[in-house]
């Protein structure tokens, strides 16, 4: 099998929106002479991390998995199989972004949600406060101002 996720930023008048995402998948099997493709793609799912590989890739894996019987595709010697599990934790630190636009925010701590508040272009307050080791997807809230 192969196949590769997606995450793109939705934008409206020519500016990134916050939190607004497509999520996607697209995955084919045997890799090296498919015999099925699935494209899956999820938009702007609520109250989950923003990535294709966590949102769109189980829905293509279980498509995919189901495939298998349904072609009779069968498995062959020599073939290894990752091991890897979607729901795995990953911890990232967060960065400093006081100073920053909500864009440079944005592609910094791409492995949060961001919450914004205030007004203004700049960053002006953030919490959790730089080095602070969170779970991939969980909240930074990020005051505004100039």
């Amino acid at each position: 099998m192969g196949g590769k996720t997606g995450t793109a930023q939705k934008v409206e008048n020519g500016q990134y929106l916050v939190g607004n995402y497509i999520l996607s998948f697209i995955g084919f099997l045997p890799a090296d002479d498919p015999k099925i493709v699935v494209y899956v793609a999820i938009n702007n799912p609520k109250r989950v991390v923003q990535y294709g590989g966590v949102v769109a890739a189980p829905v293509a894996k279980a498509i995919l998995t189901d495939a298998i019987e349904a072609l009779d595709i069968e498995r062959r010697e020599g073939d290894s199989e990752m091991k890897y599990d979607w729901d795995d934790k990953k911890y990232y630190t967060v960065k400093n972004v006081v100073g920053k636009t909500a864009k440079e925010a944005t592609k910094i701590l791409s492995n949060f949600v961001l919450e914004y508040s205030g007004s203004g272009d700049v960053i002006v307050d953030q919490s959790p406060k730089k080095g602070t080791r969170l779970e991939e997807g969980s909240t930074v809230r990020l005051m505004l101002g100039n």
